[in-house]
């Protein structure tokens, strides 16, 4: 994983650089919404790569003024100890980790990735393991270039990459650049990790990114 400091770093919650314009929709609205759904239930976001924590930051803060008995777990993994503030309360849990190493105890009712997949190596293997940790019910959203998986020789594996999404049934919005699901999927590619190059040039954000080679296999 290669950490930038212009990406994910001061996006909050809502606003003209946030969550909600990148992702379509509020995050603390979704959580709000299934709590809504079931006053009793427990509800929990886990945000891969998420910078400095602004985000997860305000909407620990939402939740505590407007639903301060909720049970409420917000998740926030990213590479760099860098988080803008220190959670207030147990609620909010911000990890300094590896993304291709940690791994939620809990599935959660939204999982998200602004814009961090384009700096992870084998994007592959996390996009699968993600797609996993969404509960029955719940959502799944990242940004995903599919021509930033390449073949040995360079070119673009961006065919088979979508050809896999479609079967496993998630969506992705060429658009926006975005993968989405509702509830857990068992998403697999026939694909071996070869490594990657973080002199690739920028991404369709006009940023650095990493383009990740594969060896594909089977039909």
């Amino acid at each position: 994983m290669v950490a930038n400091n212009a990406m994910n770093r001061g996006r909050g919650l809502s606003g003209v650089n946030s969550y909600a314009r990148d992702l379509g929709f509020d995050p603390y609205q979704r959580l709000v919404d299934t709590l809504r759904g079931d006053a009793g239930a427990s509800i929990s976001w886990i945000d891969m790569c998420c910078g400095s924590g602004r985000a997860l930051l305000e909407t620990e803060e939402l939740f505590a003024r407007e639903f301060p008995t909720a049970d409420v777990s917000l998740l926030g993994i990213d590479l760099i100890d860098y988080f803008l503030a220190t959670p207030r309360t147990p609620r909010l849990r911000l990890i300094a980790a590896s993304a291709h190493e940690w791994r939620p105890k809990d599935t959660a009712h939204l999982v998200t990735c602004v814009h961090g997949l384009h700096y992870i190596g084998d994007k592959l293997a996390l996009l699968s393991a993600m797609a996993q940790w969404t509960a029955p019910g719940g959502s799944f959203v990242a940004h995903f270039d599919p021509h930033s998986i390449r073949h040995p020789d360079g070119s673009s594996a961006a065919r088979k990459v979508l050809a896999n999404l479609r079967a496993a049934g998630l969506t992705y919005d060429r658009r926006n650049h975005r993968i989405s699901a509702h509830g857990p999927r068992p998403l697999h590619f026939s694909a071996v990790y070869r490594g990657a190059d973080d002199k690739a040039g920028p991404g369709y954000t006009g940023q650095p990114a990493v383009a990740s080679y594969y060896d594909w296999y089977g039909h």
